[in-house]
């Protein structure tokens, strides 16, 4: 079980990554994973937003936002490019 203190934790850890490159795993159900690399643009105090180019030419950006909560349950992973680890709940 999370506790206050290693959500808060979570959440520092998060706002330390803002504008890193990363890989973001989501799990969308019935054995469906995505597995997309984007930014990581802005932190908010129930979510975070990451910015995934739409076409080759990263000429266009799609932003998607995702809970502190997500992390938790394990249905979405962040993962570093720069340093290939894993950021969340351990």
């Amino acid at each position: 079980m999370v506790d206050k203190l290693h959500l808060q934790q979570l959440k520092k850890d998060i706002e330390a990554l803002k504008g890193e490159k990363v890989l973001i795993r989501a799990n969308k159900g019935r054995k469906k994973m995505v597995e997309v690399e984007g930014i990581l643009e802005n932190t908010y105090s129930n979510i975070f937003v990451v910015k995934f180019p739409i076409d080759r030419e990263c000429k266009q950006y799609r932003c998607v936002t995702y809970t502190y909560s997500d992390l938790i349950t394990n249905t979405v992973e962040i993962i570093l490019c720069r340093t290939n680890t894993k950021v969340g709940v351990m």
